[in-house]
């Protein structure tokens, strides 16, 4: 016997035990027999096969009694806690009580004014600077010509076939000590921490002590001695070598090939000397603020982050439960996280118990509630922002909880309504 083909009474009866535990107390110890609960006849409380339907009945019931308070599946509570501390035994012994706020247009207003003050928010001074020249290190390669004088391109060597990227170009390498060693001078010149043009007067200074008039030209043929480092989720991750082109945000991006499509351009953290900053790129340029702006520095480290790194995570009575990534821009709706999930379940869902769960992680969790019944509440959920890691619950019917208690108690049900029939 399924739940359809039970009695309406009947069905009815069990629907009210769900929802209201003190009624099937009622029909235990009401002096009334079950019977009439339920439209039958009433037994002679002296006939043994009277008590022994009435044994089976109030067996039923009790067996629906106990599985009230273990109905199948998740369910909102009218009031919703966590635990904060447990006995050995598991038992709770203090919970915390979570506030529930509903969505609505003054709760959109309060949200946008917030995020409107986190967008104005500066950027750290450090991370700013102005493009200042290319100041030389161990490890770059000044290519120096001194012209009508063809035996100095021996002295620089020869390019190579076959040669790696990462190989140095022909020319003249600053030592580990910022030095560099050119023919016919009696001492090497210090080019760490100078740029090219204080390099070739000194080096022109030196060689007029041996030729008349020398011209010179010293400029920089491989950038080795600065870096940074670029990874995540862009196209080409890896080192990227400072030269004299400005290393802004922007360029070191652009070099490593761009934001992937999986990029969160919301959530980009810059590294220096052991402190994370975050940088919301997306943010910057929706308020016109230039990425540029910001200048990297030797060794710092640049990550993107994933955009499933954070995602948010629909449940309950939707069609298609998953974890939502959020857009690009690291911006999700409530209305789009419901869309990616199929909508809500027409046929099991409580459309006036739709549930965001939020906890921040410097801040206490807080359930919001959308009644979506009227097809108008999709304004609302259209503009409520979604946070990483939130969490959308669609809470279930009544009836639906009582389908399936009725699914587990039907086999107790059915012993029940059978042995009161055969006496009947």
């Amino acid at each position: 016997m399924s739940p359809r083909h039970l009695p309406k009474n009947v069905f009815v009866a069990i629907r009210q035990c769900i929802d209201d535990k003190a009624f099937c107390l009622t029909m235990l110890n009401d002096d009334m027999s079950s019977h009439e609960r339920f439209g039958t006849s009433v037994p002679n409380k002296n006939d043994p096969t009277g008590r022994r339907t009435r044994a089976a009945l109030c067996l039923a019931i009790s067996a629906m009694l106990s599985a009230c308070a273990y109905a199948p599946g998740q369910h909102m509570a009218s009031s919703p806690a966590l635990p904060v501390t447990t006995d050995d035994n598991g038992d709770v012994t203090s919970d915390m009580k979570v506030p529930v706020k509903q969505i609505d247009l003054t709760l959109i207003t309060l949200i946008r004014a917030e995020q409107k003050n986190r967008t104005a928010s500066p950027i750290p001074d450090n991370l700013l600077g102005r493009p200042s020249g290319y100041r030389l290190g161990p490890g770059d390669v000044l290519q120096i010509t001194v012209w009508d004088h063809p035996e100095f391109a021996t002295a620089a060597g020869q390019p190579t076939p076959n040669t790696k990227s990462s190989d140095a170009a022909p020319g003249f390498v600053i030592d580990s000590d910022g030095n560099v060693q050119f023919p016919y001078m009696t001492r090497p010149i210090h080019a760490a921490g100078k740029n090219a043009v204080q390099i070739q007067r000194e080096v022109t200074a030196e060689l007029k002590k041996v030729f008349i008039k020398p011209q010179v030209t010293v400029r920089v043929a491989s950038f080795r001695a600065e870096q940074v480092y670029v990874d995540g989720e862009v196209r080409a991750p890896g080192s990227q070598a400072i030269n004299d082109i400005p290393m802004t945000l922007v360029e070191a991006v652009n070099r490593a090939g761009g934001f992937a499509p999986t990029a969160d351009q919301s959530r980009v953290t810059i590294t220096r000397n052991g402190t994370t900053y975050p940088v919301n790129v997306a943010r910057m340029m929706q308020t016109g603020k230039n990425p540029a702006a910001i200048m990297l520095q030797p060794g710092d480290l640049l990550h993107v982050s994933a955009r499933e790194d954070n995602p948010i995570y629909v449940m309950g009575e939707v069609n298609k439960p998953l974890a939502v990534p959020p857009q690009r821009d690291g911006s999700l709706t409530l209305n789009e996280a419901l869309a990616q999930a199929g909508q809500l379940n027409q046929q099991t869902s409580n459309a006036k118990q739709v549930f965001v769960l939020r906890k921040a992680d410097d801040s206490d969790p807080v359930v919001y509630r959308l009644d979506m019944k009227s097809p108008v509440s999709m304004l609302l959920a259209n503009q409520f922002p979604l946070a990483s890691k939130d969490i959308v619950y669609v809470d279930n019917t009544g009836l639906v909880r009582a389908s399936r208690v009725l699914n587990l108690l039907l086999p107790a049900i059915s012993a029940g309504l059978t042995g009161a029939l055969i006496t009947k």
